[in-house]
């Protein structure tokens, strides 16, 4: 099954197929951890929001009116992000220190050295920081467009809104990362600062 189009398996998946649905979660589980581990901060708490968008997924399917289906799952994970972060805001229990760091384990990298996985790393401590002091709307452009590379087309989609306004939420957005990584103590250097918020969509 894994060469199946996702429709293919969408279809057979609205039939009950188990296997086809499993497909489908092999196929886009990792793009689903990876946004939720960058929106939530957390590992734990992007695992079991992984978990939900999988199972909303399958509960929901037979709404799925064809197009893209990986834009279609993140927006559930979009949804079960805000929720969380919601709830998050209320709570105030999760430590950004705690899981910042497997926050670089998802970050682009090519076989990097000693020097390149520190400065990874605490690259990764910084931007994890820095989105937590972005409105939900304007985190998710970054680590959409900015961190995970997805086109502006897709973005959009998932997000609900007009390239337009994914572009200008975009540039705010990135005019206050800047502000945050070149303005915090310890943070890095400002010529440094513009490679995370530099646009690297596909």
């Amino acid at each position: 099954m894994a060469n199946l189009e996702d429709q293919v398996l969408v279809n057979l998946s609205r039939g009950g197929d188990l296997d086809a649905f499993n497909t489908l979660v092999e196929r886009y589980q990792d793009a689903v951890f990876s946004v939720t581990l960058k929106m939530s901060g957390n590992r734990a708490v992007a695992e079991d929001l992984t978990q939900n968008t999988f199972i909303s997924a399958f509960r929901n399917i037979l709404k799925f009116r064809g197009g893209n289906f990986r834009a279609w799952l993140l927006r559930i994970a979009r949804n079960a992000s805000y929720d969380h972060l919601r709830s998050y805001r209320r709570r105030r229990e999760i430590s950004m220190d705690e899981d910042a760091i497997a926050f670089s384990e998802t970050m682009e990298s090519t076989d990097p050295g000693p020097e390149e996985l520190v400065l990874t790393d605490e690259l990764a401590r910084m931007l994890a920081r820095g989105l937590h002091t972005l409105s939900n709307d304007h985190r998710l452009a970054v680590v959409m467009v900015d961190i995970e590379g997805y086109a502006y087309e897709e973005t959009a989609q998932v997000m609900g809104v007009s390239l337009g306004t994914l572009k200008s939420r975009l540039n705010r957005a990135r005019g206050r990362l800047r502000d945050f990584l070149t303005s915090t103590p310890g943070t890095i250097a400002p010529r440094d600062a513009s490679v995370s918020t530099e646009s690297r969509a596909k």
